[in-house]
């Protein structure tokens, strides 16, 4: 990405404003836009405000374009075209919350202040097995204290933009690369066995769709289940081990083994069946997926803590209608 490595803080700060409510793909070409129309903060500043406007154009959210210009006259006219350097300036410009602030602060100066994106939030959550949701006052204060302890005070840039990519590259919210991680022994996640349960968020959105991926992990005669605990649909009944996606995947053996090894280190599985799609209304949202048996010939060290369940057993548990249907069928 093109401004990795930058540490002109106007540069910085433009991407950091352009990504607020923008998928990278999308952004990339306007910061370039940006960048290639005005190079620098005076520029911006001096610029016609349609002109900027315009190539803002089909970003959306046209406050953060006004916030922009805004700032960028205000250092220009008011602070002598130098950006701030300290944190505690940065973020009493308008258009610059904690979090940008602390990006310019890191990224541009390495002054020691933690930046909390989401990714971040995924990595400590994991890392340290904090239930605590993250949208939460509580959460929110846990999670930006607890970045700022663990920080690399002297390298805080570079700190910052690694646990970034690693919860994007690594740490993934859906599929994380568990069993090629550097930090596996140490994750009190993985251990418990419950890196799918984290993080937790206190107020889930409505979504138009859901992908719930069921695994239907079997060792011997018993099945492993889960109960659900989070403020969600469903809440207190139990499951199978669930990966949910926000798209539809498209699964097979070998697929389904790799998952496997990703997720517990299992290298020895044998895939039962993946069932057709399942679907099921809800008042708010539409629930789709499908159910993947799957035989281990031993438990994860990760997993001996879990709910092992005997087949027999199953129809005492408490499941929703959507695994239920399956059972039925099944």
């Amino acid at each position: 990405m093109p401004w990795k490595e930058v540490k002109d803080p106007y540069k910085i700060w433009l991407s950091e404003v352009i990504l607020q409510q923008t998928r990278v793909e999308q952004g990339m070409s306007y910061y370039e836009k940006f960048v290639l129309t005005f190079p620098t903060i005076q520029d911006l500043a001096a610029a016609e405000d349609e002109t900027v406007f315009k190539l803002w154009e089909g970003l959306g959210y046209y406050n953060r374009c006004k916030n922009l210009l805004h700032t960028a006259r205000f250092i220009t006219n008011n602070l002598g075209g130098i950006f701030p350097t300290s944190y505690e300036e940065i973020v009493l410009l308008k258009g610059i919350g904690p979090y940008t602030a602390a990006a310019i602060a890191s990224f541009a100066f390495n002054k020691p202040f933690a930046v909390v994106d989401g990714n971040v939030f995924r990595v400590l959550s994991r890392l340290f097995a904090i239930d605590t949701p993250i949208d939460s006052t509580e959460g929110k204060n846990l999670f930006a204290n607890l970045a700022q302890k663990v920080l690399d005070k002297e390298n805080a840039g570079l700190y910052n933009q690694a646990i970034m990519d690693f919860g994007a590259t690594v740490c993934k919210p859906a599929n994380p690369q568990c069993s090629s991680c550097y930090l596996q022994e140490v994750c009190m996640a993985y251990n418990k066995g419950i890196v799918n349960k984290l993080p937790v968020k206190e107020k889930v959105l409505l979504k138009k769709s859901r992908w719930f991926y069921y695994f239907i992990i079997q060792y011997k005669d018993t099945v492993l289940v889960e109960k659900r605990i989070t403020r969600d649909i469903w809440e207190n009944l139990y499951e199978f081990y669930l990966m949910e996606s926000n798209e539809q995947l498209t699964w097979d053996d070998a697929t389904v083994k790799q998952w496997l090894y990703q997720q517990f280190g299992v290298d020895e599985a044998k895939l039962v069946s993946i069932s057709a799609l399942q679907k099921q209304q809800l008042t708010h949202q539409l629930i789709k997926g499908q159910f993947i048996a799957v035989t281990i010939s031993s438990i994860p060290k990760n997993l001996l803590q879990a709910q092992w369940q005997p087949i027999s057993s199953l129809k005492t548990l408490a499941f929703p209608k959507f695994i239920n249907q399956f059972l039925d069928e099944n």
